[in-house]
């Protein structure tokens, strides 16, 4: 290895290979609650004629095909790299993610189309069963949002499903007021307003998520890592002189990468060794900053404008 050329690493990935691993089995517990619930929901809507009911069971089917789509991207992100994935599968969670949100808002699109239809066309629900059954999917999602609480902050994977849960149990809530108006008023309009209700709810989050997830795929430097910052850190370390192609992203939640290029003084080097100089340098970043997996190149002054010229 050239004195030019010196890697630094620091491996953070989470035990498991992603921050999501460690909540397979939960996920798993929210899917079999899901679909359970779902499939009442479907049977309760058509019993009591209730579009908000069906409208929270359709939105229950897209957070089964979310948490399905979480756990077979825990699957494949556990696979281990390889010469052509050197870092594995671990995107495999984004994208898993970014299919929740298109699936999301397509979900929001319809239940906002038949809400309107509704309105037009108005059917004679039967408010008493809309609330038992909008009851049972409450409960189910509180036991659901709990078990996914502490994961979808360290994964958007997680988040994504978390995200659906919530807005399924505002879901049920927007049923159980529906119902209870149809039950004490017989104002049928209170259900087709439930639906546009949970319609609504689900765009911004999925904005939200999708606005995350897009930051991911687009390599930009994580929320909680300051460049300027940065640089500044490793520009203050005794003996840099400089500091370029400077890059940070994440491949996964969780798994935030930096690599730069470090220019260090002759005498530094000859001083302290490149050994002591990377660990310094990976001290300073992991006081500082939540960033584990670094590579550095250290380089002699005058490197980079032979870099330059190779690239040519």
């Amino acid at each position: 290895m050239g004195a030019g050329h010196d890697h630094g690493h620091a491996h953070g990935a989470p035990a498991g290979g992603t921050a999501t691993a460690a909540y397979r089995g939960k996920l798993r517990v929210a899917l079999s609650i899901t679909l359970t619930v779902m499939v009442l929901q479907i049977v309760g809507g058509v019993l009591a004629d209730s579009l908000a009911l069906i409208a929270d069971a359709a939105h229950m089917a897209t957070d089964a095909v979310g948490l399905a789509m979480a756990l077979l991207a825990i699957h494949f992100a556990g696979r281990p790299a390889s010469d052509r994935r050197t870092f594995g599968y671990a995107r495999a969670e984004i994208l898993a993610a970014l299919a929740n949100c298109v699936l999301l808002l397509g979900v929001g699109g319809f239940l906002l189309f038949e809400a309107v239809e509704r309105f037009v066309t108005p059917a004679e629900t039967k408010g008493g069963l809309a609330i038992a059954f909008a009851l049972v999917g409450l409960v189910a999602n509180m036991i659901s949002l709990t078990l996914l609480m502490r994961g979808q902050k360290e994964s958007l994977n997680v988040r994504g499903a978390f995200l659906e849960v919530v807005a399924d149990a505002l879901g049920s809530v927007a049923v159980l007021v529906a119902g209870l108006v149809i039950l004490t008023t017989g104002w049928q309009a209170a259900d087709p307003i439930a639906s546009l209700v949970i319609g609504l709810m689900i765009v911004p989050r999925t904005v939200k998520l999708l606005r995350e997830t897009l930051d991911v795929l687009l390599e930009s430097a994580p929320k909680n890592v300051d460049m300027a910052e940065v640089r500044t850190h490793i520009l203050a370390l005794p003996g840099v002189e400089d500091v370029h192609d400077l890059h940070a992203w994440t491949i996964t939640s969780g798994m935030p990468v930096l690599s730069a290029h470090v220019v260090v003084s002759f005498e530094t080097l000859g001083a302290i060794g490149h050994e002591k100089m990377l660990h310094e340098l990976q001290g300073c970043l992991g006081d500082h900053f939540d960033v584990e997996h670094c590579t550095f190149q250290l380089e002699p002054s005058g490197h980079a404008e032979h870099e330059a010229k190779l690239c040519h």
